[in-house]
């Protein structure tokens, strides 16, 4: 694809998120939605390859059907109340449409389903794209509109996807389903705070952001989509394989890495909240992400793949890609947690 087309298409991903950000007006922020949606499309299915092509046509059938929920939920609200700004959402049957069609976009579940199989048709840099920056703009709406959402289908919304999330990975092969499921588990623990502390669900997007993202372009450097392949990259990449097995226990939310910091804030918002029930499900359901996370950093770190004693050993994979972006976001993954006191003061 020509450099000027992805950059028009790149702007384009930018200018739909800030307008959806910047709108109060419910046709403004459907705008932005369909402006984030159609821009990248070509992106997706630029490569021509039949997955390719299949997971770009079932992510613009999920799209569509939110977009078309939220403008006619938006229109049902406009009807009873005569007001089509955001913070003046009180029709409950708008309300929760909306919800749903927003938990759509994301890819919360229940309403998930279209999120695996499209990651899986996806190339690692569109996959990026898909699971960190096309989170930004429903997020936003989502946060807007906590206050106006029933408690108890945000707290549900919550648990299945961090249930699901957790579950529907554990016999994955494939790196790019895996991380769909990492995704929609992450999902699950940031609308469960949302309607508690806003600012906190911001910090916790910021996070995942920077963990995927880290997570996203390690596996491109080491040219590896599958479990399988990950046996290898030890004797290819040994430093950017300690690395990612780093990366992955800090996606788990293990202690002293990053991770840890916002499942910590969550879970200890939720106890103040007075819903120990709810914070013991979180703590146990993350158990399961952890699995696949630690499954991951065995086939990394700890099997070696088949080969004979007189098999060469594998060329070490010369770099082409710029390591700068890799190298701050792995830091940032990494040795983040004793900024956790500056983050709760900025989340108060």
């Amino acid at each position: 694809m020509s450099p000027y087309v992805i950059t028009i298409l790149l702007s384009s991903l930018g200018l739909g998120t800030a307008l959806t950000f910047m709108s109060s007006h419910w046709l403004l922020a459907w705008m932005g939605l369909e402006i984030n949606t159609l821009a990248i499309l070509p992106l997706m299915a630029q490569h021509h390859h039949p997955r390719a092509v299949e997971a770009t046509t079932k992510y613009f059938l999920a799209q569509a059907a939110a977009a078309a929920t939220i403008l006619f939920a938006s229109t049902i609200n406009a009807w009873t109340t005569g007001e089509w700004n955001i913070y003046c959402l009180s029709h409950p049957a708008a309300t929760i449409l909306i919800t749903m069609a927003l938990a759509l976009k994301v890819g919360l579940a229940p309403v998930h389903f279209w999120m695996p199989p499209v990651m899986q048709g996806l190339t690692l840099t569109t996959g990026l794209i898909m699971a960190t920056w096309q989170k930004l703009a429903p997020f936003a709406l989502i946060i807007q509109m906590a206050p106006f959402t029933h408690p108890l289908l945000l707290t549900t919304l919550g648990l299945l996807s961090v249930f699901i999330g957790g579950w529907g990975g554990l016999n994955q092969t494939q790196l790019r389903k895996i991380l769909a499921y990492s995704s929609i588990a992450h999902l699950g623990w940031m609308i469960i705070v949302t309607q508690y502390k806003p600012q906190l669900t911001v910090l916790v997007l910021i996070t995942y952001i920077i963990m995927t993202s880290a997570t996203f372009l390690t596996f491109k450097l080491m040219a590896t989509t599958k479990i399988n392949t990950l046996a290898m990259s030890w004797a290819k990449v040994p430093t950017i394989t300690a690395m990612a097995a780093l990366a992955l226990l800090s996606l788990g939310g293990l202690p002293p890495l990053t991770g840890f910091m916002p499942k910590w804030l969550i879970l200890q918002e939720l106890t103040m909240q007075g819903l120990p029930l709810t914070a013991t499900m979180m703590t146990l359901s993350a158990l399961l992400s952890l699995y696949f996370y630690l499954r991951l950093c065995y086939a990394m770190t700890l099997t070696i793949s088949p080969n004979t004693n007189n098999s060469s050993a594998p060329w070490r994979l010369q770099n082409t890609q710029a390591t700068a972006p890799l190298a701050t976001l792995m830091i940032m993954t990494l040795l983040l947690l004793p900024l956790t006191p500056l983050a709760q003061t900025l989340t108060n």
